[in-house]
């Protein structure tokens, strides 16, 4: 499991406690901690799940306004709380990080196989599939990752 992975399983896991519990603030450094103590004694991450989980918690009702949005056919209380966490974290990669997008669709329903249902991979990739397609700034900020890419990439000799 890559670092970037099992910190991404980490930020999901304290962000699921944290609205599970009803969403108070005043304690998700300490579910942070409890998680690494609990599920990676060693891992230094390096503020990555911090980052992640306070960035959800401070954009959750923006965020939700775009599950609402393209999850059309499921009220955002009737997603599972699983489903529902995996994509608040998605959006917010997809929203307001410089995670490449296909990286933060393709974590995402990676994390959905692993901690959600039967459906749950499909359901992820479709609501970020659907906000990428409509979202003109994440479609920029992909095309520039690939222009970076491409410059890297050497060219074949004649």
């Amino acid at each position: 499991m890559s670092n970037r992975h099992l910190a991404r399983t980490i930020a999901l896991q304290t962000i699921f406690t944290w609205d599970f519990n009803g969403q108070k603030n005043n304690n998700l450094e300490e579910i942070i901690s409890d998680n690494f103590a609990n599920f990676a004694p060693q891992f230094d991450d390096q503020g990555f799940v911090k980052n992640l989980v306070m960035g959800v918690s401070d954009k959750v009702k923006e965020i939700d306004e775009k599950i609402v949005k393209y999850a059309t056919e499921w009220p955002l209380d009737q997603i599972t709380t699983i489903d529902r966490n995996i994509l608040r974290l998605g959006i917010y990669e997809l929203l307001f990080t410089d995670v490449p997008p296909r990286v933060a669709i393709n974590e995402s329903i990676e994390i959905a196989k692993s901690f959600g249902g039967d459906s749950s991979g499909k359901f992820v990739n479709g609501v970020l599939g659907a906000l990428y397609a409509d979202e003109k700034d994440i479609q920029l900020r992909d095309n520039k990752e690939e222009e970076k890419k491409e410059d890297k990439t050497p060219e074949k000799e004649s």
